[in-house]
């Protein structure tokens, strides 16, 4: 969400930001046009009840003959009051409904583009394998060790399902645990968060209004599961005031995942590349109303990924991705794509997003700044640690051998036991 005064004094930066990033141009002269008029009936409202308590005040001085008429004066004012302000309530909720919906404009370098295909490339990192057999895609090499079961999968829950099986189940668990080690080392605190949410957290991170599709939403219970734990962990603190010395807060959760993907009938249908429950080691972090120090902190987080990936001996790369695939609330996002042999191309596995003040001014999430002063919203900021299955696509495919088997990693060995290979 975008402060309503700023909107007004930089409508035209807004409706290029929706321009740019694909979206309803038209919301903005919407909220525009809607905030006008609940100002122009919050300021009758205003002027009436100062008209009311002046006149009231005036009561006990008066003639009965004149008190009877200033009495029925006052009813009447009452009245059209109590209207006025039914009329305002109605407004200020339309004004936060198309405030909802109002882009956060994206940073000077992101590249402009209509869709993922161009995103701008910023890095690669790693040598794409090269084998001298005939390389498995990971469902086949998953069928033929005894560690994928698709087929059962769909029995147990419907498509895009999946059962991991013995060394795969281990290999994943090793692979979220390796992540969550990585980043606590790196001063993270680790949270175990709830993974069916209020919509109220749905809201303030921005995945509502516009993502109902893509959840799974309980709706007798008006809750929804998460497809990412940076929802309960950047809503941890909504309606706070945080002291300054308790920022940057640091947080990496690990979360099951839901998405119902919505939209993608007979997309990435075979395989695990996308499904509908998955596992995500999350980094949030919160910390001052500073652009400057929000994108050092982006860098950062960025890299605790790509250090991960290369520890782990993924080849990948890093790209910036345009105003036409970067969400509604995102000031920027670098992806990490890895290479996935059976794709022949680089799947996306991370994305790193920088965000200001857009989710924590819809979560009324604030901090007293150092010395004093008015109380600012905190910005946020979060990106991927590790995703599985999708890893496991890249660690099963890039790191398969001549003999049919999978080489581990040596950075996981220790979380499988030692174990050097699977299908030895």
């Amino acid at each position: 969400m975008l402060d309503s005064r700023w909107v007004r004094e930089n409508a035209d930066v807004v409706r290029d930001a929706a321009v740019r990033k694909r979206l309803d141009v038209g919301v903005v002269d919407s909220f525009l046009e809607r905030d006008q008029l609940h100002r122009d009936v919050l300021l009758r409202v205003e002027n009436l009840r100062a008209d009311l308590k002046t006149s009231s005040k005036k009561l006990g001085k008066l003639e009965p003959e004149e008190r009877e008429i200033a009495l029925a004066a006052q009813r009447a004012s009452k009245a059209e009051l109590k209207e006025l302000e039914k009329e305002e309530q109605g407004l200020r909720a339309e004004v936060r409904s198309f405030a909802m919906l109002l882009p956060q404009p994206p940073a000077d370098d992101v590249p402009d583009g209509k869709d993922d295909l161009e995103n701008a490339e910023v890095a690669i990192v790693g040598k794409v394998p090269e084998f001298d057999f005939e390389a498995l895609s990971h469902y086949d090499l998953g069928e033929k060790l005894g560690i994928i079961d698709i087929k059962r999968g769909v029995k147990l829950s419907g498509s895009r399902n999946y059962l991991l099986l013995g060394d795969a189940a281990r290999l994943e668990r090793a692979a979220l645990q390796f992540a969550l080690d990585h980043m606590i080392q790196r001063g993270f605190e680790m949270v175990s968060v709830p993974t069916l949410v209020k919509r109220e957290c749905m809201e303030g991170t921005g995945y509502f209004p516009g993502g109902e599709e893509q959840a799974y939403l309980a709706e007798r219970d008006d809750l929804a599961l998460v497809g990412t734990s940076e929802v309960p962990l950047t809503s941890i603190h909504s309606g706070e005031t945080l002291d300054f010395d308790k920022l940057p807060l640091r947080r990496v959760a690990l979360s099951p995942c839901y998405r119902r993907e919505a939209g993608t009938y007979g997309k990435d249908t075979k395989g695990l590349y996308r499904v509908h429950q998955f596992w995500k080691v999350e980094q949030v972090v919160l910390g001052p109303a500073d652009d400057a120090w929000s994108l050092e902190e982006h860098k950062a987080m960025l890299k605790h990924s790509t250090d991960l990936m290369e520890a782990m001996e993924l080849p990948f790369r890093v790209v910036n991705v345009c105003t036409g695939d970067l969400g509604q609330g995102q000031v920027q996002k670098w992806d990490i794509e890895t290479w996935m042999p059976s794709r022949n191309a680089y799947g996306e596995t991370h994305s790193a997003s920088r965000f200001h003040d857009f989710q924590t001014r819809r979560l009324n999430l604030r901090y007293r700044p150092e010395g004093g002063g008015k109380p600012q919203f905190c910005h946020s900021l979060n990106n991927t640690v590790i995703a599985s299955p999708r890893v496991l696509i890249a660690l099963l495919e890039n790191h398969q051998q001549a003999d049919g088997t999978v080489r581990i990693p040596e950075v996981l060995r220790p979380y499988m036991g030692g174990q050097e290979v699977i299908g030895d």
